[in-house]
């Protein structure tokens, strides 16, 4: 791990001037305006990191972007730590990565102890709503503006078209996706217009960063050894300890464990890993029911930070049902942070131990073409996970649809809810047709959802 000079401690950096300081207040903003899964959380960053702070250009945004995809976990809080961390070395990461996700903890947290000791509140399922209704919204925007930079000719856009299309309609995992994406930009033989987009134009204004490697950045056995050795014993000399002090048949020992194995195999996003985890947590050990796995899911969908921050939810109400010795409450508060930690810790080992090497094969052109066309397939990545959310916002059920090699789940149109529709077309209007920006279009939905519930709509 790094450590600061004095004129790092005061806040001054020679290569890019920004301060550590002024670095948290931006990371900060970022977190708390995180919301609508990957799509909007990359569309936010790349707003405020890349365009109106310009620290680094949309090439080394994009390139970033694509390793993160790469890795297990949730891929816009692990770009965060990338971002961090080339700006300011380890402690830049963990302050990045880590605020990215407090805003998440905390109100997942609040919620699980209404529903704990309330259930379902009207007043909040209804602000929730609203809330919903502004997410879709900024998903679709956020959706359009990583097109329109990523997609730069049509065999991309192509390329992003059939991703989409592998993705939603056949259920073809994501890391065959990405592989066969890097495999198609790399022989080139996709189309010669793919040939021609092996590197994005870099931005008309010169990012404070540069196009440099930072001094920080340079990867050594040294370094990856450091990284490993600290970051492993930060992950698993806990759940070790666990199964020492309790044995595995303990609620936190099988918290510690279970999540542990899924940071290690969530590739694709929440989405891809939450149908394992709900039959898990619901078939095998029993600690929720399905519809209460669906209201966590609801939850993180509705507030900052990663989906996968529904795994705090399910750590919570396994170990306040099966407390012990302990209160219920403080079980299930230990609970949650346990399944946090399990999960995000890991996120960090791989950004520090992995992206120098990354930041080296940066340059190497033969590279760039594989890279655009993982690029272009994320792109079709993110409009599934749009469609899905819009789906399960707009209609209230849906009905599995499994012919030849089709499979997917279709909306019922029966189960429009007209309400929702509408909020979500109002939001897009303000955001559209009128420039909104996120904080009054979200503030105003939610407003809306708790009008809707007092008028007996919803």
């Amino acid at each position: 791990m790094s450590t600061l000079t004095f004129a790092e401690e005061k806040g001054v950096y020679r290569a890019h001037g920004v301060s550590l300081r002024e670095a948290f207040w931006i990371w900060l903003r970022v977190a708390i305006l995180s919301f609508g899964g990957p799509a909007g959380q990359i569309s936010v960053m790349h707003r405020i990191i890349v365009d109106e702070k310009r620290w680094i250009s949309e090439e080394r945004f994009l390139h970033a972007l694509n390793y993160c995809m790469l890795l297990p976990g949730p891929e816009a809080q692990q770009l965060a730590t990338y971002i961090g961390w080339l700006m300011h070395r380890t402690i830049g990461g963990i302050i990045a990565g880590g605020l990215f996700i407090v805003p998440g903890i905390i109100s997942i947290m609040a919620l699980s102890y209404i529903y704990a000791i309330w259930g379902q509140v009207p007043v909040i399922t209804a602000l929730l709503f609203g809330l919903k209704a502004a997410v879709l919204a900024i998903v679709v925007e956020a959706l359009i503006r990583i097109g329109k930079r990523a997609l730069k000719n049509r065999g991309l856009v192509a390329l992003a078209a059939a991703a989409f299309v592998g993705i939603f309609f056949f259920a073809v995992p994501f890391p065959i996706i990405i592989l066969a994406a890097a495999l198609l930009g790399s022989i080139g033989h996709f189309t010669a217009a793919l040939a021609h987009s092996d590197r994005v134009e870099p931005s008309l204004d010169e990012s404070l960063l540069g196009e440099g490697v930072p001094e920080h950045a340079h990867p050594t056995i040294g370094r990856a050894l450091r990284v490993s050795a600290v970051w492993l014993s930060l992950w698993l000399l806990p759940v070790a300890a666990l199964l020492v002090a309790f044995g595995d048949q303990n609620v936190f020992s099988q918290i510690a464990v279970f999540f542990s194995k899924m940071a290690m195999v969530t590739f694709g996003g929440a989405y891809a890993v939450l149908a394992y985890v709900a039959q898990q947590a619901v078939q095998h050990y029993g600690w929720l029911k399905p519809a209460e796995m669906l209201d966590g899911l609801g939850m993180a969908e509705t507030t900052p930070g990663p989906l996968i921050m529904v795994l705090q939810f399910v750590g919570f109400i396994a170990a306040y049902r099966n407390s012990g010795a302990l209160s219920p409450l403080l079980a299930g508060t230990l609970g949650g942070l346990l399944a946090t930690w399990v999960t995000f810790t890991p996120c960090f080992f791989w950004i520090f131990l992995g992206a120098p090497y990354v930041e080296k094969l940066r340059g190497i052109r033969a590279l760039n073409a594989a890279l655009s066309a993982i690029t272009a397939a994320v792109v079709g990545v993110i409009l599934n996970l749009a469609i899905w959310f819009a789906v399960h916002m707009i209609f209230g059920a849906t009905m599995p649809v499994r012919a030849w090699l089709l499979s997917f789940d279709a909306p019922v149109l029966s189960s429009l809810n007209p309400w929702a529709l509408g909020l979500s077309l109002a939001a897009a209007v303000t955001i559209f047709r009128f420039k909104w920006g996120m904080i009054p279009t979200l503030a105003s939905s939610c407003g809306a959802g708790v009008v809707l519930h007092l008028l007996g709509a919803i």
